[in-house]
Formats: C-alpha cells, structure tokens, sequence
C-alpha cells in the first residue's frame, strides 16, 4: 500500500474488535515508524507509553471524562504520548522564534504511528480528550501527556466512511 493509498484508507476506528488482540510484530513495527518521525533538531521530545492489558484499561478510562471516548475501552493498545524536554539547539529556536516546536514534532510523530498502523491494517483514533494526572500515574512518567492513540483491529461492521475535506482549491494556493 503507498502512502496515498493509506491515506485514502486511514479514517479515526471508534469501533474496535476487543476480542482481537495486536501482534506483537505490528506494535514494533509502528513503534519503528514512530521511531523514524522527524522532529525540531532530530530531538524527538516525546516518550511513548505502550499500553496494554489492565494497563490500556486503566489508560482507556483516563480518556473517557464526561462521556467523551467510551470506545476506548475496546482497543487492545493504547499509545500514551507525553512530551518531553528540548534539546538544546530545539530549545534554542523555540525561544528566538517564540514557537513550540514540541507540540508540532508530537502531531508529525502521530501521524506517522496511525499511518503505520493502516498499513498493518489496523485502525487507530487520537484522543486529545483525556486525564494528563491519571495517565501519569498509569504509565509512570513526569512529563505532560499529550496525546493517546488507541490501536487495535476495527470491528467487522466499521466500514469506511466517506472523507469530508475542503476542496484542494481552498486548501492551498498556487503562487
């Protein structure tokens, strides 16, 4: 599958198969992806937390406050992201240019972990929407959680849906 391919394929799976569990061969292989994201200076300041077992159930709760996510509970990986510290080149151009870059490498790191996991035909949804204490007490880390993605194999009946997009034409300019 090429990357348009995956594109054109991935959509958010709030609809899992919980009685299916993830090989462990396709968790490396999207760890390796996330691995090879590009990030500010090469820093990747970001830590992943694999979630599985009681572990992506007590994660999965932490994302489910006022409603939000009950899907959750049916993926059999959750992928907690927690940003880290800059180094220091990163640092230094976050602080002369006023940007940070963290939350930029984070959104690119996520995008390469839910385009791997559609090409080993397994859905995925980022949850924004989550407890950042409960999951650092889960995984066990100091910095912010960011992100969660949830991975597991979509439920027979979560078909594809049709993609909503802007046209191309009002998405970017030619100049």
């Amino acid at each position: 599958m090429n990357f348009t391919e995956i594109a054109k394929a991935r959509q958010s799976c709030r609809k899992y198969d919980s009685t299916r569990a993830v090989e462990q061969e396709k968790i490396n292989a999207i760890l390796e992806a996330a691995r090879l994201a590009p990030s500010a200076c090469n820093g990747q300041p970001y830590h992943l937390t694999v979630c599985t077992g009681d572990a992506a159930r007590a994660a999965a709760k932490a994302t489910m406050g006022l409603g939000m996510n009950k899907f959750a509970a049916d993926a059999p990986v959750l992928i907690v992201i927690s940003e880290e510290d800059y180094v220091a080149s990163a640092a230094f151009g976050a602080k002369v240019k006023g940007n940070d870059y963290r939350s930029i490498d984070i959104g690119i790191l996520a995008a390469y972990i839910t385009a791997e996991a559609s090409a080993q035909e397994l859905g995925s949804c980022i949850l924004g929407w989550l407890d950042d204490a409960k999951l650092r007490e889960i995984c066990g880390v100091g910095h912010p959680v960011r992100l969660v993605i949830t991975i597991g194999y979509p439920a027979s009946d979560d078909a594809l849906r049709d993609k909503k997009r802007k046209n191309l034409s009002e998405l970017a300019t030619f100049k």
